[in-house]
């Protein structure tokens, strides 16, 4: 179990890494996990926002989860009990899985994040690259859960074609296909 640490507007202190640590190590008693990439960040136009961003880097899936409130540690006890539940929710959803026969056991998705360094003229932030793996629409469905993203695009296993599965606004899911 490896960690990486990073801040935005702040230093890290060894205290604040060490903390980290032991609260996002809780969550590996569920599911284990290879990398976690924990960063803070401080917003001070926005009422001094302290923001924690922690990406879990699992065998075959990648899990993502963000909280922010007035404290650092607080912001930090809150992403990791986000985990914790999400990674048993996991858990159990993929037991339910192969219980009933319904294929792998892991839902695999990797996310690469890359940043452009010219200017574009339609201002284009960031650049994500995603490993287009066949899957049905229920997996489909679970990768957006993980990444905690409002769409996620995948291929069909079935019809082998690309499609988008995304949350709308009254809690359930919308499937665009081609």
């Amino acid at each position: 179990m490896r960690f990486i640490f990073h801040g935005r507007h702040m230093e890290v202190t060894e205290a604040l890494q060490e903390y980290a640590a032991r609260k996002i190590r809780r969550a590996a008693t569920v599911a284990p996990f290879e990398e976690a990439v924990v960063t803070f960040s401080v917003n001070r136009h926005k009422q001094h926002t302290h923001r924690v961003e922690v990406l879990l880097k699992l065998d075959g899936a990648t899990m993502r989860a963000e909280e922010g409130t007035g404290d650092m540690y607080q912001a930090l006890d809150a992403v990791a009990d986000k985990l914790e539940r999400r990674l048993r929710k996991l858990k159990e959803k993929l037991r339910r899985r192969v219980r009933r026969g319904g294929g792998t056991a892991t839902a695999a998705v990797a996310v690469e994040e890359e940043r452009f360094a010219e200017e574009e003229p339609f201002d284009i932030a960031r650049v994500k690259r995603v490993q287009l793996k066949p899957m049905d629409v229920e997996e489909a469905i679970l990768e957006l859960n993980l990444l905690d993203h409002s769409f996620h695009v995948f291929v069909n296993g079935a019809t082998q074609t690309t499609e988008v599965v995304y949350r709308r606004h009254d809690g359930t899911y919308g499937l665009i296909t081609s």
